[in-house]
C-alpha cells in the first residue's frame, strides 16, 4: 500500500524534533521520524481542518479489527488524562497529517500490520 501525503504545521513538527531529541531513542521513534521527513510542513493558520494535529481528538478505524477508537493525540507527557493517545505509539505515529478519509498500513509489532482509517477529526485550540 502506498502512504499517502501528509500535512503537518512548522509548529508540530518543530515540538515534535524537539521531543524526540530529548528522549532516550526507541524504535517508535524511527516511525515517527519517518512520517515527519516525508510530510509536507505549513503555516498553523494554513493548515486544513481536516488533518490530524497535535491535540485533536481523533477518530478512527482499525480495519483489521473493525474497532474504532476515538482518542485525543498527545505528547507522552500529556497521557494521564483517559482518551488520549501518545504520538510516540504505533498508532499515534500512524495519525500525524492524515486527513479524514485516508488510511495508511501501519506496523504493531510481531509482524504484524493494520490499515488505521481516520474517520473524523475535532481540534479545539
Amino acid at each position: 500500500m502506498k502512504k499517502p501525503k501528509l500535512i503537518i504545521s512548522h509548529e508540530d513538527y518543530d515540538g515534535l524534533h524537539s521531543m524526540i531529541e530529548k528522549e532516550e531513542f526507541a524504535p517508535s521513534h524511527a516511525l515517527l521520524i519517518d512520517e515527519l521527513e516525508r510530510a509536507k510542513t505549513v503555516d498553523k493558520i494554513k493548515l486544513p481542518k481536516n488533518v490530524v494535529r497535535m491535540n485533536s481528538t481523533v477518530t478512527f478505524t482499525m480495519l483489521s479489527t473493525q474497532k474504532t477508537f476515538a482518542l485525543k493525540l498527545v505528547y507522552p507527557k500529556d497521557t494521564k488524562e483517559t482518551g488520549t493517545l501518545s504520538i510516540l505509539t504505533p498508532v499515534g505515529s500512524a495519525l500525524i497529517g492524515l486527513s479524514i478519509g485516508q488510511e495508511i498500513e501501519w506496523p504493531l509489532g510481531n509482524s504484524k500490520t493494520t490499515i488505521v482509517h481516520i474517520d473524523s477529526i475535532e481540534y479545539s485550540e
